[in-house]
């Protein structure tokens, strides 16, 4: 409740939280404890996985991992994520183009921070949840981007830079599409970026869930010279690497950028866990990529396929791309997300409502009022069965 005498500014939490405060105050405990569903959850598994490498069990750390963090990051890892790039994506940065965060959020929250009040970020209407949050709390001027059933959620270049040339521009986007799973690669990341690197403008890439795509996908193969654009690509161990746990997360950018963001570090933030990153240093071991980058999306590529077709045969209708670790499913018959959550927390499960994917954050006014995302990320494929029988009764309720 507000009040006027407060130090503090309200801020509301993200949106699946209150999904989550829902569920507890419903069903009577955690979402993630035993005998619970946690479809509406946007983390990985965090054992191993089929064909995957086993999850590293320990770490060494003496008394200088005690000290204080550098700023910018662990120079060695930095440049071991400089130079995983570099292999994979053919790009040319080093590790002073690379800047190391408490997990993805809080490099994107950073961004955003200290943009230049004349830049106008441009994001679709339908995008990842705390998005809306940050601009909203940053006061950031925004302009949302229809991403609707009508463009099939998927806006154009065009539709993203628009035809006021006078404003600068930054465009805020996930890729793969959190929470729709589509996924721009090839020659239609490579027109982004260029129209980008021509204009002047900016686009931050939300890459989060690069693993989750077949192939792996990632702006900096399209990027020619990081020092010289605009050009911001957030990464994070959260989902392909399957730690989210350990909060590790980076930004590349020019090096002035990144130069920005360690002066901010240095004052704001203090750095990040030494041992966190010496974690993330064994994740980044170059058999184990080898073995994540080919396991990770074979594997959730086979749960999407699975779940899609038995949603399909359930009677939602899909609009979910081929990336991500999710279905962006649509309800017939008048039920809304919302009213089918209500039937869900009673059976120890929980989806994520549309309307908090709603970047105008219209709540019932909104068109996704009947969308939901489905989260397959956590789920082993023992679980199958029991999830489409708990989701049919659910929305076959006649």
């Amino acid at each position: 409740m507000k009040n006027n005498n407060d130090f503090l500014t309200h801020v509301p939490p993200m949106g699946i939280y209150e999904t989550l405060y829902a569920f507890q105050n419903s069903y009577g405990s955690y979402m993630g404890e035993k005998g619970t569903h946690p479809w509406s959850q946007g983390f990985p598994l965090t054992t191993q996985i089929p064909g995957g490498p086993e999850m590293p069990r320990s770490i060494s750390i003496n008394s200088d991992d005690l000290k204080y963090p550098k700023a910018w990051g662990q120079p060695e890892l930095r440049q071991t994520i400089a130079e995983y790039y570099n292999h994979y994506y053919g790009s040319s940065i080093d590790y002073e183009n690379v800047m190391i965060f408490a997990g993805g959020r809080p490099g994107l929250t950073a961004l955003l921070m200290f943009l230049q009040p004349d830049i106008e970020v441009q994001i679709a209407s339908t995008e990842y949840t705390p998005y809306y949050d940050m601009l909203r709390l940053l006061k950031r001027n925004y302009r949302v981007v229809d991403s609707t059933m009508e463009n099939k959620f998927y806006p154009t270049t065009d539709q993203y830079f628009g035809s006021e040339h006078n404003k600068r521009k930054l465009i805020l986007l996930s890729n793969p599409c959190n929470p729709t799973g589509i996924t721009r690669k090839k020659d239609e990341l490579k027109e982004l970026i260029e129209h980008s690197e021509e204009s002047e403008n900016g686009i931050l890439f939300d890459e989060a869930y690069e693993l989750f795509h077949t192939p792996p996908v990632s702006s900096l193969e399209y990027v020619k010279d990081i020092n010289n654009s605009n050009i911001f690509v957030c990464g994070a161990a959260t989902k392909g690497l399957q730690a989210p746990g350990i909060r590790i997360g980076w930004v590349v950018a020019a090096k002035k950028y990144i130069e920005i963001l360690g002066n901010f570090s240095s004052f704001g933030m203090g750095g990040v866990s030494r041992p966190s990153q010496l974690y993330a240093l064994k994740l980044f071991d170059k058999n184990r990529i080898v073995l994540s980058r080919s396991s990770v999306p074979h594997f959730y590529d086979e749960q999407r396929e699975k779940y899609g077709k038995s949603f399909s045969e359930i009677g939602l209708e899909l609009f979910s791309g081929d990336g991500g670790f999710y279905h962006w499913c649509k309800l017939q018959n008048g039920l809304t997300a919302e009213e089918l959550n209500e039937k869900l927390f009673k059976k120890g499960a929980a989806i994520l409502k549309g309307t908090d994917c709603d970047m105008h954050r219209q709540g019932d006014n909104s068109h996704l009022k009947y969308f939901f995302r489905f989260s397959f990320g956590p789920l082993l494929p023992d679980s199958f069965h029991t999830d489409i029988k708990i989701l049919s009764e659910s929305i076959n309720f006649n």
